[in-house]
């Protein structure tokens, strides 16, 4: 198995030493640099060129939205390079902001789940070979709280649509969907390629339909902000 190459940014010192030791037990990972702000970043990025970069969303010199703003910079200047960002945040706009140009080589991770290494190993490698990993406690908990909006884009939706678009928020496949709902798989492919019609979803091999309506039946957003 090749190794992963990685860079971990994060300001809070205790928060990085951790990451990084809990990282280093994992036999196909290695840390290569650690930095604490985002032109550190830049720089530690030029520098070593990882694999993939672990990021918080949140850090010096502004404390806002660091995380997002390297991750869709790297697109075209170190477009290899995957990168999850972790966030104590289980808020759909910074993943919505995060995949805006694209789904591939991204993640994004709730930093309560960060102690769960399987899972934050497998985010990693998710994004180093070029997929897309989202938390599903973002879907879990925003699936459970969701309310319909007047102007949502989802009005456009029939309530069988609603209903599918609903299943895929779970992470559920095609099939477990239409065995759950009681229809045919085909019925649920058809289902799914109108429903990313009507949401402006186009085919592009860049971007995870699927992860974008997912994202937008989330977070109610207006169909012109999916890109």
């Amino acid at each position: 198995m090749s190794t992963v190459r990685l860079v971990v940014a994060e300001d809070n010192l205790l928060v990085r030493e951790g990451l990084e030791s809990l990282l280093s037990t994992v036999p196909d990972f290695e840390v290569i640099a650690t930095c604490a702000s985002l032109p550190e970043l830049y720089e530690t990025i030029e520098r070593h060129t990882p694999d993939v970069l672990l990021t918080d969303i949140r850090m010096p010199p502004d404390h806002h939205d660091e995380g997002i703003r390297a991750a869709n910079r790297l697109r075209s200047t170190h477009p290899d390079v995957g990168v999850v960002v972790l966030s104590q945040f289980v808020e759909p706009s910074y993943a919505l902001a995060l995949l805006d140009a694209g789904t591939k080589g991204r993640g994004y991770v709730v930093k309560d789940r960060i102690d769960d290494l399987d899972r934050l190993a497998d985010a990693i490698r998710t994004v180093h070979t070029g997929g897309s990993s989202i938390d599903d406690m973002v879907v879990d908990a925003l699936v459970r709280s969701r309310t319909r909006m007047v102007d949502s884009p989802l009005e456009v939706l029939t309530d069988r649509e609603r209903d599918v678009l609903g299943e895929m928020a779970t992470g559920a496949t095609n099939n477990v969907i239409a065995e759950r709902l009681g229809v045919s798989g085909h019925a649920i492919e058809k289902h799914s390629n109108m429903i990313f019609t009507k949401l402006g979803l186009a085919e592009d091999p860049e971007v995870n339909r699927r992860v974008k309506a997912v994202l937008v039946f989330l977070a109610g957003t207006p169909t012109e902000a999916i890109g």
